[in-house]
């Protein structure tokens, strides 16, 4: 995948208004960088097969599924096997975001579950992948920004 550095800032403002409104036609895309709807659709099509953009998707406000339960989990890794803990955590469903750490936690995962007995079970499959030395996990209450 290649690095932040190897983005133009064209690439970069690109990225920077797809961050604000994944929705934004091509048209309105070329109009803002100042370029053609043919140099925007070959970025995309540039930064998808490279690795770089992954997906477009929907953001909901915490408030629009108020039966979701979110919780973070800090998640401390055995020794040197964190790329094979974290090639089977994104295979949880249980997952919503999961971000490499410093500190206490090597990772911190977002959980979603839809009742508490589901989350239970996102816990024990997670506490029970190899490579993992041990979990603390805080259920989300509020967002206030």
């Amino acid at each position: 995948m290649p690095r932040d550095d190897s983005l133009d800032s064209t690439d970069q403002r690109l990225i920077a208004l797809l961050r604000q409104d994944a929705r934004l036609p091509i048209a309105v895309l070329a109009d803002k960088l100042g370029v053609s709807r043919g140099t925007v659709n070959n970025r995309l099509v540039k930064l998808e097969k490279s690795g770089v953009v992954i997906g477009y998707t929907v953001q909901l406000r915490p408030d629009a599924q108020p039966n979701q339960i979110r919780a973070w989990m800090g998640i401390e890794v055995e020794g040197n096997q964190t790329r094979e803990v974290i090639a089977n955590l994104l295979g949880e469903p249980g997952i919503g975001a999961l971000h490499d750490t410093n500190g206490r936690w090597d990772l911190l995962a977002e959980l979603r579950a839809t009742t508490m007995a589901e989350l239970s079970q996102v816990l024990e499959r997670i506490r029970l992948l190899k490579g993992i030395r041990g979990t603390e996990t805080s259920i989300h209450l509020a967002s206030y920004r």
